[in-house]
């Protein structure tokens, strides 16, 4: 079996393409030495795009964790197969990516203004929403709008920082979403900083500054039980 993949996508969101060798082929699709291409995990999808080789291509319709730590390639059905030890280039379909980026940096921020348990997350590149326990009143979605765009405005860096499990278990404020535990077990975990906003634990993928993310709107909030309600934004 291949070891674990090079996540490349934690070492650099931006990086558009990215050169690899095939190490296993698989029924729905194949697993490479390295990637950066993000698998479905921690409410963000798995990025799509194309693979291709001397001779050949072929679409990458969803990426997603595989056993042993690695990341499966799931392409196209019926599209051409590389063969084991094939030399390719992946690249990123950027524009999806980036607005996955985008939102899930704006999630981050919208998480630090509502004061409440996070009990469930989704980024999407058209709407993304968070699920909240709140005990008390419920803030208006225009309320919710002008206090994110207020941080947003600032444009703050959004910086990665690496923390140990051990000091993870330690700080246990550091995981926000109840329903989604951080990627740990390896020795250490990922950390997400927005500077004198928010700092928790988080694997995704982030711009590098908030003002790359736009405005954004609360478009909606839900009744999703006694105390729990989904806010849903989008990039204006």
């Amino acid at each position: 079996m291949p070891g674990m993949v090079e996540e490349l996508f934690r070492q650099d969101s931006y990086l558009k393409e990215a050169d690899a060798v095939i190490t296993a082929l698989e029924e729905r699709g194949v697993r490479l030495d390295r990637t950066n291409f993000y698998p479905t995990g921690g409410g963000q999808p798995g990025d799509t795009g194309i693979l291709r080789w001397d001779g050949g291509e072929a679409a990458i319709v969803d990426t997603v964790k595989a056993d042993g730590g690695d990341v499966l390639h799931v392409l196209a059905p019926g599209a051409p197969r590389p063969t084991v030890g094939t030399r390719v280039k992946a690249v990123l379909d950027w524009d999806r990516r980036y607005r996955h980026m985008r939102m899930h940096s704006a999630l981050h921020v919208m998480s630090a203004v509502i004061k409440g348990n996070v009990t469930g997350g989704q980024v999407g590149a058209d709407k993304s929403r968070l699920d909240f326990n709140l005990d008390g009143e419920v803030p208006t979605k225009e309320w919710v709008t002008e206090e994110i765009n207020r941080l947003l405005a600032v444009d703050l860096p959004v910086v990665p920082q690496w923390i140990t499990d051990d000091e993870l278990a330690a700080r246990p404020e550091l995981v926000k979403t109840m329903s989604v535990r951080p990627p740990s077990g390896a020795g250490r975990v990922r950390l997400l900083s927005i500077e004198g906003v928010d700092l928790q634990a988080c694997g995704g993928t982030h711009v590098a500054r908030t003002a790359e993310i736009g405005r954004v709107e609360c478009t909606k909030i839900e009744n999703k039980g006694k105390m729990n309600r989904r806010f849903i934004i989008t990039l204006a």
